[in-house]
């Protein structure tokens, strides 16, 4: 949900018209509109590249998780591990498109944890996938759009962590 529709969703909750300090939220939301698509279109473009190369840093940290008895062990295991890189860059680039966590934790995270817990997958270690991700994705991005987008990938790690 876009801070427009946050704005006008409060509003109309309250019976108002929206109050100028929201119409000036909403100013700023528009102004880093290009921004927003910039940083979102760079993500999709090179996902492949940024999940190659997050997969390469985490497996190199944790040789553990593709050894036998490891997580990523075996194809089936390694390509879910590499769709799930996918899933959460993907996350990024709603947060970012909306200007907001909110698509991020209701569309993906709600019951991440149990999840993970429940098919006796390390959330450290999704924690640690996560920060390879973030590393990956940021250094394709300038510096102004690294620091708008890292948040999003912060949320994430904090959400799991």
């Amino acid at each position: 949900m876009s801070v427009v529709s946050q704005v006008i969703r409060k509003a109309d909750d309250e019976l108002r018209y929206p109050s100028s300090g929201e119409l000036q939220g909403i100013g700023q939301f528009l102004k880093t509109g290009e921004q927003r698509i910039r940083i979102a279109e760079t993500l999709a473009e090179n996902e492949k590249k940024i999940v190659d190369q997050a997969q390469k840093q985490l497996f190199k940290k944790r040789p553990d998780y593709r050894a036998p008895g490891g997580n990523a062990y075996g194809q089936r295991q390694y390509n879910q591990c590499l769709r799930d890189y996918g899933w959460y860059l993907r996350l990024v680039t709603y947060g970012v498109l909306a200007g907001d966590k909110a698509p991020i934790e209701q569309t993906g995270l709600i019951g991440v944890k149990e999840m993970y817990n429940s098919l006796n997958v390390p959330v450290p270690g999704m924690v640690e996938a996560i920060r390879c991700l973030k590393e990956a994705a940021l250094g394709l991005l300038t510096q102004e759009d690294a620091v708008a987008a890292a948040p999003y990938f912060d949320f994430i790690i904090q959400y799991m962590s």
